[in-house]
Order: structure tokens, then sequence, then C-alpha cells
């Protein structure tokens, strides 16, 4: 097993590629069953987060996401979500 850019630290995915589909589909069929005690529904977005290491399609819809996630975290936050500046403010007077 060895770790994958994107995961939290410690989190380790199987070295085989048919493991971690395996792997995928069964976090995602846990999660419809999330009704159900200790399934649970955050099992299907951590399935496809497995399943985008090795399927172009789920890996570009991940991308997606990502990329309307921090435009819409941009537009809600305006001014206060950007980093302040090093210079000091300028002085009134």
């Amino acid at each position: 097993m060895f770790r994958r850019a994107g995961l939290p630290h410690g989190i380790r995915l199987p070295h085989r590629r048919w493991q971690r589909i395996a792997l995928g589909i069964a976090l995602i069929f846990g999660g419809l069953l999330g009704f159900l005690p200790v399934l649970g529904f955050w099992m299907i977005p951590l399935g496809l987060i497995v399943l985008s290491y090795d399927i172009a399609r789920v890996r570009r819809l991940r991308r997606r996401l990502l990329v309307w996630w921090h435009r819409r975290g941009a537009r809600r936050g305006g001014e206060a979500r950007q980093r302040p500046s090093s210079e000091p403010p300028a002085a009134e007077g």
C-alpha cells in the first residue's frame, strides 16, 4: 500500500489498480446503504475520490467540482477571504 497525493496523511491506498477500483466501488455501494448503522453517506464521496485515481471520467468530475467549490468560496467570501497584504495600512491625515 502507498500514499497518494490529495488524501490526508496516513491514509494508504492499495498498490494494485484493481484493488483500488474494488475499494472505490465498495465504498460507493456502502454509501448507498447509508441509512444503516455504521455505513454512511460519507462513503460515496470517499469512493469517488478513490476511483478518481484510476478512472479519467471520475478524475475530471472531481477536478470540476473542486474548481467550482473554490470559485464559489471566492465569490461568497469576497475580500474577507483574501490574504492581507504585507504592506502596512496607509496613514490617514
